[in-house]
Order: structure tokens, then sequence, then C-alpha cells
């Protein structure tokens, strides 16, 4: 398939992420690019050069509001609230917020204190994306976390009492000799924390982690089968409810940064190894920045920030965007295709009937929708655009 660009590119909403690579150590699982403490963390410099590295990419933003920025790591956290505070004053210098703008930090149980939580939100956080991923002393060793559960409880008690918009808890099952009642038990254990978001996904082995060296013992399919459905069921009987592939909100509780990725929206990534995605109307590119990814590299100032910068091929162009928007179980307008693609409908028309023939789409005039089945076999779906 090689099809012709025939619709003139729209330019989605943008949004920022901001990389903070350090980490007091380094989980097994982890493969983000993040970096264990050793000598201390070179706060002051590092900003110095987050804020530059936006600069160099303001022709990037096209006149556009900035709709949500989210802090990731790493473990932002590890950084201070006045550290925290000259970032964002930064950013409000170089970018335009929308007034609801929604600016999300990851923090970690272990490396929180009443008085840093309140500074961070002082600087200007609104919402909290705390990593606590079990609650259970065996499994936070097996994970490497250097929380225990009470730390984690009192984390999310104390930002249930801040001035937040929201907050989540990102919480893991399928971990090592995890069976059905110790995941539900995981789960009960934050439904009662009361968090307006959870992000609750399955443990994966990633290359190039100490999981990938040395491989745990992970539960059987049936068992992840049995963790996800009734889990999926206690999450229900306490109204939430599921919008992405593994994330569950109350009521309009959805992370709007992570519906921008999904709605194909555009980002700047400023930071060690952060990843930007831009649509330029003008030459009818969508293109990829990368940041150098070790920060030894990143703040060296001869070098500048840039890794590399790819394009995205009309090509590879459709199974982008169904692989974001996929992820979401919401309806997927017909429209946005071709404005954030600029392919024709026309291109798909094949790929997508088969789909629906399957039941892994249901369509109407206006929008696509993934089924049930679809989100189960969501690696099928998406094969279908390749």
């Amino acid at each position: 398939m090689n099809p012709a660009l025939t619709t003139e590119l729209q330019l989605p909403p943008l949004a920022l992420y901001i990389h903070i690579p350090w980490c007091i150590q380094k989980c097994p699982y982890c493969d983000f690019n993040s970096h264990a403490v050793k000598q201390g963390i070179p706060e002051q410099e590092y900003i110095s050069h987050l804020l530059a590295d936006l600069h160099q990419d303001l022709a990037y933003v096209q006149g556009r509001e900035i709709s949500s920025i989210f802090m990731g790591g790493g473990t932002p956290s590890t950084f201070s609230g006045e550290g925290i505070q000259a970032i964002l004053d930064g950013v409000r210098t170089e970018l335009q917020l929308s007034p609801d703008c929604e600016i999300t930090m990851e923090a970690n149980p272990g490396t929180v204190e009443a008085a840093r939580f309140a500074a961070y939100v002082g600087a200007g956080v609104t919402r909290f994306s705390i990593g606590v991923q079990s609650f259970q002393a065996e499994q936070l060793k097996a994970l490497g976390r250097i929380h225990n559960c009470e730390e984690a409880i009192k984390a999310a008690q104390l930002a249930a009492t801040l001035p937040l918009q929201s907050f989540n808890l990102d919480l893991m099952h399928g971990l090592p000799d995890q069976d059905v009642t110790g995941a539900l038990a995981d789960l009960q254990q934050a439904i009662e924390l009361k968090p307006p978001h959870l992000s609750w996904y399955q443990l994966t082995i990633e290359p190039n982690t100490a999981f990938a060296s040395r491989p745990p013992v992970l539960p059987e399919d049936e068992a992840l089968w049995d963790i996800q459905e009734q889990g999926h069921r206690l999450l229900q009987q306490h109204d939430y409810t599921q919008y992405e592939i593994s994330a569950y909100s109350q009521p309009g509780q959805q992370c709007r940064h992570n519906l921008n990725y999904w709605r194909y929206g555009d980002y700047l990534g400023i930071g060690c190894g952060a990843h930007g995605k831009i649509t330029m109307p003008e030459t009818g590119q969508i293109i990829r920045p990368v940041k150098i990814k070790h920060p030894k590299g990143y703040m060296d100032i001869s070098k500048g920030y840039l890794d590399e910068c790819n394009q995205v091929a009309p090509d590879d162009r459709a199974f982008e965007f169904f692989m974001n928007r996929f992820r979401l179980l919401e309806a997927c307008p017909k429209q946005d295709f071709s404005a954030y693609t600029g392919l024709p409908i026309t291109s798909v028309e094949d790929a997508l009937a088969k789909a629906e023939q399957l039941g892994l789409i249901s369509s109407t005039e206006t929008d696509w929708q993934i089924s049930p089945k679809g989100a189960r076999y969501l690696n099928d779906l998406l094969s279908l655009f390749i």
C-alpha cells in the first residue's frame, strides 16, 4: 500500500512532556530512560537545559496553546518544590497554557512528604500520578520498589487532601507468583483510597531490563485472564469506567494528557530521551523528534539536544493512527483520520471492512469504535493496517 496524501493536514491539539531521568534506584522491570542517583542530582543545571531545549522547539508550537503537561521519568519527585516551580515558571514564559491546562507529575511514595507535595501543588501541579504498583511487601520487594505499603497509603491519602484536579494510582497485576486473590486484594486496597483515576496494567517483561535477563515466574495465562475479568468487574462495581486498555476513571476524571496521545494529538518532548510528535501542515509532514538519551550527553552544550528526527511515512500513518485511537474505548470520529494523517479514508476501507466483519470494531456513518473483542485481540486488529 502506498497511499497518496490527498487531504491537507490539520493541526491537532498540542501537549508538553517533560522528562526527569533520575531515580533512587532502577527497578528490574523498567525500560524507561531512567538512571539511579549516584552522586547527587544536578537539578539547577538540568533545569536550565530543559528550558533551553524547550526554547529550541518553539517553532513546533505553531500558534497553539498547551492543553496538558506531563512530567515523567525517572522520578520527578526527586526534584525539590523550588525546582518544579522553576521548570513550570520557565514553561509559562515560553508557552501559552490553556486556562484549564492539566499539569501532571509522577511521584513515588518513597520519595514524598507532605511539605514537598504541597510545594509541587503551589508550583502549579494539578494532578499526581503515584507509582504504587502493589501494596504487598513481597511484591514490592520483587519489583525493586523502595516504598512500603504504609507509605503508599499515606501518599494517596495526602493527595486526596490537596487542592488538586485529580490524582492517579499506578497499579500492576500479573506480578511474580501472584494469584488472583493477591491481585484483587491490591486492587481493593487501591479502590478504598478513592483515587479519581486508576492505571491498572499487567506486568510485561521488556527487553534490556533486569527481568529480561533473569525472568521471574509470572502467572499462567488462565490466571491472568481471571485477574483481568474479576478486576474489571470489581472496578465497575465501584463506579470506575474503563476508557482505555489499562486505564479506569471516575466520571470526568480521564487523564487529558494521555487522551491527547491516543487521539493522535501533537506533543513537544523535552529532556533526556524525550520523544515528540509534531504535525507540519505546510510541508505535509509528521515528524518525531527524539532528544539525546543520557544526561551527560544531553547537558553537553556543544552537542545540542536533538538526537534524531524521524518522519512518519505515509505508508505508516494509518497503522500509527489506529494503534493510538484503538487503545481508547470511545468512538473515533472518521473525520479525524484524514485530518490528522492526510490520507483518504479509501486507503483503509478494506482493512476496516475486514475488522468489522471479524467483530473487532463497529462502524456508523460518522464513527468507528473498537469492540470488546477488538480490545481483547488488539494486536490482531492492528495487524490489518500494516
